[in-house]
């Protein structure tokens, strides 16, 4: 058996605990919830759906912005102090927030959450898995990849209700707020203490080959430039875009979606936090599939589930399948985020994986920019969900379409 030094896997379980506060950005369903809520329900704010969902499409649109710029800092830099930066600016930005008030001026959420804390979130996602991976190699990239990111989906399992349980005190959102940036800040920069690339001319103990085996195909590292020239990249963004429409917008809003298909459940916050388990499940799991059975097969698998998944959703109404259809939804969501690392580092190396990625993110912000607001526009004009699900779920089917083309073998015709 292959063993790694305990630097290698203080490496990875530092990336799993800063990605344990980045996923903030997942919990936001419950901060609006408490937002929108009407006045005869005991609401103070009275944001309407469509401004309650426009922070959470800021951040989503700056992480992913961020991370271009971000991801070549740690390429140059390292990802220590990229990701202090990182945890630095979502603590703020979160306290930032917290000077809102009800009936006030939304500034101080759009610009502290969306912005600021979004920005703080591709600081801290860019460095979190590229030293993992350097460590552990190409041949693991998929699981460590899982692994790393799955920190980021977990989130919401203890965000949720340390959020609702915030929002019940006096306070409520402006204490959340204030609350959760000091906490993420003292933690965010102690986990970025422990990250490091490997010395120089390290290289990661490999895998025992299997007899009849093919040998691995070399892979070169290629830069941004060499990336916009291909039109791999191409078809890889587009795909990467549709299926993240479906699951970050179930994210954004599935509290309210909760409330709609089952009023009279009162803890939505629970569904969140079950969305979350299928979300980190279905990265640590993808991560596997991919190194097992490839792109094209994991990838059809995730676009495909997440599609049926949205359309019987349309017509749940009660809480049994609604739990069973969160957990699918996460899962297949979280998938992508294992997948699209991966294959990155897989066709265009390691050297160059933070602006690398960086560039293949900017789908996440294009994604979840117009995932969450198509949502809040629509329920707005129908008073149901239902059409987004029909939206999302067919962008899922384009990207099963886009699949072989996005994961077929790639051989790059000067490798060794």
């Amino acid at each position: 058996m292959n063993k790694f030094s305990s630097r290698a896997i203080s490496v990875v379980v530092a990336g799993v605990v800063l990605n344990l506060v980045l996923g903030v950005i997942y919990a936001w369903s419950v901060l609006a919830k408490a937002l929108s809520l009407t006045a005869d329900k005991g609401g103070q704010w009275l944001w309407t759906p469509s401004q309650a969902s426009l922070p959470y499409a800021i951040a989503l649109a700056v992480f992913a912005l961020s991370m271009t710029v971000a991801g070549k800092l740690q390429d140059k830099y390292g990802p220590r102090p990229i990701a202090a930066i990182g945890g630095v600016l979502v603590g703020a930005g979160m306290f930032i927030a917290s000077f809102a008030t009800p009936g006030g001026s939304h500034l101080p959420i759009l610009l502290g959450f969306g912005v600021l804390t979004g920005i703080g979130i591709g600081f801290g996602y860019s460095a979190a898995t590229p030293p993992a991976v350097k460590w552990f190699g190409l041949a693991r990239k998929g699981l460590v990849s899982g692994i790393v990111v799955a920190g980021f989906g977990l989130a919401s399992i203890y965000i949720s209700p340390l959020t609702t349980w915030l929002l019940g005190h006096d306070g409520g959102v402006q204490l959340a707020f204030r609350v959760l940036g000091i906490a993420f800040i003292v933690v965010a920069v102690g986990a970025a203490m422990f990250l490091v690339d490997p010395p120089e001319g390290y290289v990661a103990p490999e895998k025992a080959a299997k007899a009849g085996a093919k040998p691995a195909v070399a892979v070169v590292d290629r830069d941004w430039k060499y990336l916009l020239k291909t039109p791999r990249f191409y078809v890889i963004w587009l795909s990467y875009a549709c299926s993240l429409f479906a699951g970050l917008m179930i994210i954004g809003h599935m509290a309210k979606i909760v409330v709609a298909k089952v009023p009279t459940f009162e803890q939505a916050f629970l569904l969140v936090a079950v969305l979350a388990i299928g979300n980190a499940s279905g990265r640590v799991t993808a991560g596997f599939l991919l190194d097992k059975i490839g792109a094209v097969a994991t990838m059809l698998i995730a676009f495909l589930g997440q599609a049926a998944a949205l359309m019987l959703l349309s017509i749940t109404t009660s809480i049994s399948p609604l739990i069973v259809l969160a957990i699918c939804i996460g899962a297949f969501y979280g998938a992508l985020l294992a997948i699209f690392p991966a294959m990155t580092t897989g066709f265009f190396g390691t050297k160059n994986f933070g602006i690398n990625y960086g560039m293949v993110f900017t789908a996440y912000g294009v994604g979840g920019f117009f995932g969450a607001m198509t949502a809040g526009k629509i329920v707005e004009a129908y008073g149901s969900y239902n059409y987004a699900f029909y939206i999302a779920a067919g962008l899922c089917v384009l990207a099963a379409v886009l699949a072989p083309f996005a994961g077929r073998t790639l051989v790059h015709k000067d490798a060794a």
